[in-house]
């Protein structure tokens, strides 16, 4: 009995270590996403890069890099993403995402003209588009539904991650390399980190007992499988908040570096390491909000973002009136720490509400459709601030009340229902982790 108890508690401990090294890899992929995102928000105060495309002083031009990025993502991850979790699975399916985005970085400065750019900004987006669904699906493969808020949080922190880390790093490239080198650095980081990580770390869970293979329902169709997504409780509420999120991340981090320079007065220089700041407290607060979300009952969650909303939208009211320097720091990471604890409520809400085949799906098609409307709010950001560089970030204070006032009504209706919330059956590799634990102390 003891020799029993020693295989099975070692059985469960390795079960939980090898199914959080995925999580600890899905957060260093999206590290690298997001810091080829930052890229383009770097190169667009260097003159070299904005003379080569004849963007020189063209705001909405400049902004339009990264909408048409976002449209290409928003548009392949509702359409990509059912057929990856119907045929490829997340493992496959980051292969070839990976490999796409990994040559079209290594391709872009050479596009020539600024309409191949943007062609290839709009394929560099799609390639990228599944990604977040993909870890979505992993997440929801191998955590059960009452602990899936820190492995969300986790692998979600590659978001503040990659921007700390990316702003700094792209602008010591730009100035040491020249901006060419940025894209071809990228591109190889992608191949030789990124790909090894997919193919150690990022597996299915281990296989079941022949008695659960022989009750494990057929796998769905791709119709079932996106009707399931589509009819998902609540999809309408979680989408505007994913809609209103994605605008205030889009929208700060695009033009972040050239609101610092050209409004506060910082150099280049200080900008690198400045913009990276706020995302890196935001990646504590990020963890912060999925203990959170694990702690809360789960029909209060939403109210995270009416109280995180609120807060973001009163720092970058007061980072707009701010004059020094400490006043500007202190509510440029104030606004993010508000914000960094949003960030794993969206996927955690959607693995509660959707039927467990449809999870990617679903949230590819609120990432998607977020992406694309928030595609635009760099280029609106960056026709206001024609007028005033100050005057954009007026829209992300009206984004993060859109959120807060959307948390508010999903609180109350999930408050109203008498009904338990729809939540799909623990994974598999959760099930076998809590099985083996159970065996071993029998």
């Amino acid at each position: 009995m003891p020799l029993r108890f020693y295989f099975n508690l070692k059985a469960s401990i390795m079960t939980n270590r090898n199914r959080w090294l995925g999580v600890y890899s899905l957060l260093i992929l999206l590290v690298i996403a997001y810091i080829d995102r930052v890229n383009m928000a770097v190169l667009i105060v260097d003159h070299d890069f904005l003379a080569a495309f004849g963007l020189v002083g063209d705001r909405a031009g400049q902004g339009s890099l990264m909408s048409i990025f976002l449209l290409g993502y928003g548009a392949a991850a509702i359409l990509l993403t059912p057929l990856y979790e119907t045929y490829l699975g997340y493992r496959r399916g980051l292969f070839v995402s990976m490999v796409v985005w990994a040559l079209l970085t290594a391709v872009s400065p050479i596009s020539g003209s600024l309409f191949a750019l943007l062609v290839v900004r709009a394929f560099l987006g799609a390639s990228e588009g599944p990604l977040f669904s993909l870890k979505t699906m992993y997440v929801g493969d191998h955590f059960a539904g009452p602990e899936r808020g820190k492995p969300n949080a986790v692998s979600s922190m590659g978001v503040s991650v990659g921007l700390a880390v990316g702003f700094p790093l792209i602008s010591v490239l730009m100035h040491n390399y020249g901006w060419h080198a940025s894209f071809h650095i990228l591109a190889l980081i992608n191949l030789v980190v990124g790909l090894p990580l997919v193919h150690l770390f990022i597996k299915k869970p281990a296989a079941q007992s022949p008695q659960a293979q022989q009750s494990k329902p057929a796998k769905p169709s791709l119709r079932a499988v996106f009707r399931g997504a589509l009819t998902t409780p609540h999809l309408g509420y979680v989408l505007l908040i994913e809609i209103f999120t994605l605008a205030y991340l889009w929208g700060s981090s695009s033009w972040l570096p050239a609101y610092l320079v050209s409004d506060k007065g910082f150099s280049i220089r200080e900008m690198g390491w400045i913009s990276s700041l706020p995302f890196i407290v935001a990646i504590a607060a990020n963890f912060l909000g999925g203990v959170l979300i694990d702690v809360f009952n789960a029909k209060r969650t939403p109210l995270i973002f009416t109280l995180g909303g609120l807060a973001t939208a009163a720092s970058v009211f007061a980072l707009i009136g701010s004059t020094g320097t400490t006043s500007t720091l202190t509510f440029l990471m104030l606004a993010s720490v508000f914000w960094g604890i949003q960030g794993a409520a969206i996927p955690t809400l959607i693995q509660r509400f959707s039927p467990a085949q449809s999870v990617g799906s679903a949230y590819g098609i609120i990432n998607g459709i977020g992406n694309m409307v928030a595609a635009f709010m760099p280029m609106a950001m960056g026709s206001l601030m024609k007028i005033h560089v100050s005057s954009g970030f007026y829209l992300l204070i009206i984004s993060q009340v859109c959120v807060a006032i959307c948390g508010i009504v999903l609180t109350v209706r999930l408050s109203s229902r008498r009904e338990q919330l729809l939540r799909p059956q623990p994974s598999a590799a959760a099930s076998e982790f809590q099985n083996t634990a159970t065996r071993g102390t029998q």
